[in-house]
């Protein structure tokens, strides 16, 4: 009770023991004297603030000590669901003595963001895992197959390790023709930025022509870079490695200079918040927009000439969702393509899970297996096929590669796995995806 204006702490009597009983039940039971010390002081001598000491010194790092464990993280983790982990989990670790520098939970998080979406105290997870990761590698410590994906993208400029020289090989078989800027220089309206799977996987080359046959058929005047083009660099960022990621910014930068265009369209949602969130801090201003943000006005104007009779489910990526808040565009386009039944997954919107190719986990299946029960890919296309669903649709270059090979793994050969460009092309009369 407050006594002369302050608070007095309660006077413990502890008595050796004692008898306890319910006024409901008439049950009684022995507490012994232990019983009492509940209601002393926690002892944190045990605990030392060295390990947030140093993650907060970092710029980024800062927020991980906020954490004051209210748990809301942890449920909506897409790695806890299949592992152990969570925003939660990590401050506890690092506050008993974890080193996050060199733990592989620092190579776990994905950068979804869905802690974040729930967190009271907004620790921010995709700054502070990118800003341990950062000085993780700069003490060479970082797991091999990232260490290979960073070496290739510095050798050739696409984390695939592609010659550039091949970058618009897929352009021959579009089937319209797609102008090159090195190569036809001049003014145009929208710059296509293609990024390295659409350039490059089969898969992705598939959606990348259909995408050039819808351009064409809406008169969009469109050109590409070919082999002028590099990777915008944002999982690269994310995974830890900056300064690779600013010297691609540079190069990328003066390549775009040197041509006039009105926005940037691009497929790779990792690559549209690059250029719309990371790329002016530096200086360099673009209009950008997902392909799906490009192509919802436009539905009205697609010639559609034939139904698509597939009941599908929507995955939202979480770079174009929780990131950079676009929900609708997708599924605009969606409903706008005739005969196509759209189910919902539960987990969908902003609570959509993840995929698991963020914050370079599109590289660390490997390193990652050894850590969780299932890929994130393998519990997610599992949702997809109990809505009943025979088409899992996408808009994210990273997704359709991850999802096939998750949906031989699960045994749900009979989803399938589609851009949602890919349905587009196939109700404008094109092949789709073969």
């Amino acid at each position: 009770m407050p006594v002369g204006g302050r608070k007095q702490p309660p006077v413990v009597v502890e008595k050796p023991e004692a008898t306890a009983v319910s006024t409901i039940s008439g049950r009684s039971w022995e507490l012994p004297g232990m019983w009492n010390r509940m209601f002393e002081p926690r002892v944190l001598s045990d605990y030392t603030a060295t390990g947030f000491a140093r993650i907060a010194g970092l710029p980024g790092g800062e927020s991980l000590e906020w954490c004051y464990g209210c748990g809301k993280c942890v449920p909506v983790c897409p790695v806890d669901l299949v592992g152990e982990y969570g925003p939660r989990k990590i401050h506890r670790k690092v506050q008993t003595g974890m080193d996050l520098f060199s733990s592989d939970d620092l190579w776990l998080c994905t950068s979804c963001a869905n802690c974040l979406r729930v967190c009271p105290k907004e620790v921010d997870m995709t700054k502070v895992m990118p800003a341990v990761r950062e000085a993780a590698i700069g003490d060479g410590m970082v797991p091999a197959e990232l260490q290979d994906v960073f070496e290739k993208t510095f050798r050739n400029g696409n984390c695939l390790g592609e010659n550039p020289r091949r970058r618009n090989a897929w352009t021959r078989a579009a089937g319209v023709p797609v102008r090159v800027l090195p190569t036809d220089p001049g003014a145009v309206d929208v710059l296509f930025y293609v990024e390295d799977y659409w350039s490059y996987h089969p898969r992705g080359q598939q959606a990348a022509q259909c995408f050039a046959r819808i351009l064409a058929a809406l008169d969009v005047d469109f050109a590409i870079l070919g082999p002028e083009e590099k990777t915008l660099g944002d999982s690269q960022r994310v995974a830890g490695e900056k300064g690779l990621f600013e010297a691609l910014m540079e190069d990328v930068a003066a390549t775009l200079d040197k041509y006039e265009f009105k926005r940037i369209v691009t497929p790779d949602p990792h690559g549209f918040n690059a250029l719309k969130k990371v790329y002016p801090k530096y200086g360099h201003n673009y209009e950008v927009s997902h392909y799906t943000q490009f192509l919802a006005p436009l539905v009205d104007k697609i010639p559609f000439r034939s139904e698509v009779r597939h009941r599908v489910t929507f995955h939202d990526p979480c770079y174009l969702g929780r990131h950079n808040g676009e929900y609708d565009a997708p599924r605009t386009i969606l409903d706008a393509i005739p005969g196509i039944e759209l189910v919902e997954m539960g987990r969908c919107r902003e609570n959509g899970y993840c995929c698991g190719g963020g914050g370079g986990g599109m590289w660390l299946d490997g390193f990652t297996a050894n850590h969780t029960s299932e890929r994130l890919s393998e519990r997610r296309v599992r949702e997809a096929a109990e809505t009943g669903a025979d088409v899992l649709a996408v808009c994210c270059p990273y997704e359709v590669s991850r999802f096939e090979d998750a949906a031989k793994s699960t045994g749900n050969d009979q989803l399938r796995v589609m851009d949602i460009v890919e349905l587009v092309d196939m109700a404008m009369g094109g092949t789709g995806a073969v």
